[in-house]
């Protein structure tokens, strides 16, 4: 079967060394791929679509990738199947400032498309902490949050139209190049988030923003609890600051930070709360945000006064994933509650740790009440110990019952499939199975995923 798709595609498209597709296989997950039969460096259109027909015809799974930063699993390769990499398809096909839109293809590194539309001063608001390296086809993917959605929201309020390719090979086009558009369907809403499972996304048209006139203001606030540093984010945000960035630190994320880049932390510092504003008054938006967070017992508040500082200050914050990496091998999950009950999330998440004697590590994106709970286990240990599940379990439940959802941003994927019943129910289910159906009648696209 591998042979006629290689025959079929120009010469290199299709790998089929062991070693070779292996590398393709993972996300950054610790789950162990199936053994998947190639992988196709797609470089156009036209090489999803011969790969599609050619998986119709034989009955293939084919699990499509970006830059396989995800943290779901969503990218890991099932058994059989082939790996359908769009890192190649990188292309910016345009830039458009009197519009404020980009058309671009998914191999397209976010920060680079931020950059370009710099240029033209405007900018591509969604900023996952992954955006150097992560691309816009895998944001779009995962509908991929960031540290600037408590301002601008995640990737799916920046998606204006796709081109995907189904499961068949058709090439299906949705959403529009304008401001405003209702006809029919919003089909575009309902492929991004969509991990993959309803077509392969070749081609984005994606809003731009004017970017601020001013460099961002930021504060860095220490606390001496997390629930401090929660109720200083309910001030701000009732305060009417709306700040681009709200980010919130544990004691045990500060310190992987400090144990590899020597942060200054201090022992009586048991959380950090990093707040920007890039409105017109960001400076004075900061001092307001300083003096809430002393008002709410910060024990020390640093205010950026130049960009470098603010780059620094952000810095703290874009190491903490690849320093709890250091620490061991991370379950990394994105639990999402109304911003009123992050206090009681925090404190649940802090209880669950300490019932089962798992390191937990958290940063959140406070703003928006998106928590990121990182449970740390032994290198090596082909998947997390019981007490590390059991712990997830309470966690997951906690946010459920608190009215939030299992995934802010990272997708369900693999890891998240067994609680999914939990918060979408029966008919919900029974409606997401019927859609897929619709789009991939055989279920070949990343089968096993995200519903």
């Amino acid at each position: 079967m591998i042979e006629a798709l290689v025959k079929s595609l120009p010469e290199g498209r299709v790998l089929t060394d062991p070693d070779v597709v292996d590398s393709y296989a993972r996300d950054r997950t610790f789950l162990e791929p199936g053994k998947a039969l190639g992988v196709v460096l797609a470089t156009c259109r036209d090489d999803v679509v011969t790969t599609m027909r050619w998986a119709t015809e034989h009955r293939v799974p084919v699990v499509p990738r970006g830059a396989g930063t995800g943290l779901a699993g969503a990218a890991t390769a099932s058994e059989g199947s082939v790996v359908l990499s769009l890192a190649r398809m990188a292309a910016i096909r345009e830039l458009n400032p009197a519009d404020e839109i980009a058309v671009v293809e998914p191999g397209v590194i976010t920060a680079d498309l931020d950059r370009a539309a710099r240029e033209h001063g405007l900018m591509y608001a969604p900023d996952p902490s992954s955006y150097e390296i992560s691309t816009i086809g895998g944001n779009l993917a995962t509908n991929a949050g960031g540290l600037r959605c408590v301002k601008y929201g995640v990737t799916r309020d920046s998606a204006l139209g796709l081109e995907v390719v189904l499961a068949d090979g058709r090439i299906l086009n949705t959403g529009r190049r304008t401001v405003k558009g209702v006809t029919g369907y919003d089909l575009t809403g309902l492929f991004v988030g969509s991990e993959g499972t309803l077509g392969i996304i070749t081609s984005a048209t994606v809003r731009l923003r004017r970017a601020p006139i001013a460099p961002p203001a930021t504060i860095a606030a220490e606390f001496g609890s997390l629930r401090d540093a929660a109720a200083a984010v309910s001030a701000i945000i009732a305060a009417g600051c709306q700040p681009s960035l709200m980010e919130l630190l544990d004691r045990a994320t500060l310190k992987a930070i400090d144990d590899w880049r020597n942060i200054g932390l201090e022992d009586a510092t048991n959380a950090m709360l990093i707040g920007q504003s890039d409105a017109s008054d960001g400076q004075a938006m900061a001092e307001m945000m300083r003096e809430l967070c002393e008002a709410n017992g910060a024990s020390f508040v640093a205010v950026s006064s130049t960009p470098e500082e603010t780059e620094d200050l952000i810095g703290i914050r874009r190491m903490a994933y690849e320093a709890k990496e250091r620490l061991g091998a991370c379950l990394v999950e994105d639990v999402c509650v109304p911003r009123s009950a992050l206090p009681d999330m925090i404190s649940a998440v802090e209880a669950a740790a300490a019932r089962h004697d798992v390191m937990i590590c958290t940063v959140a994106h406070a703003g928006d009440g998106n928590l990121h709970p990182v449970f740390v286990f032994e290198h090596g240990t082909p998947e997390p110990p019981a007490a590390v599940w059991a712990a997830a379990d309470e966690v997951f439940r906690a946010a459920l019952e608190l009215g939030g959802t299992l995934t802010g941003e990272h997708g369900v994927g693999l890891l998240k499939r067994r609680w999914l019943g939990m918060e979408a129910g029966p008919v919900v289910t029974e409606v997401q199975q019927g859609i897929k159906r619709v789009f991939d009648p055989l279920g070949i696209l990343n089968p096993g995923k995200a519903i």
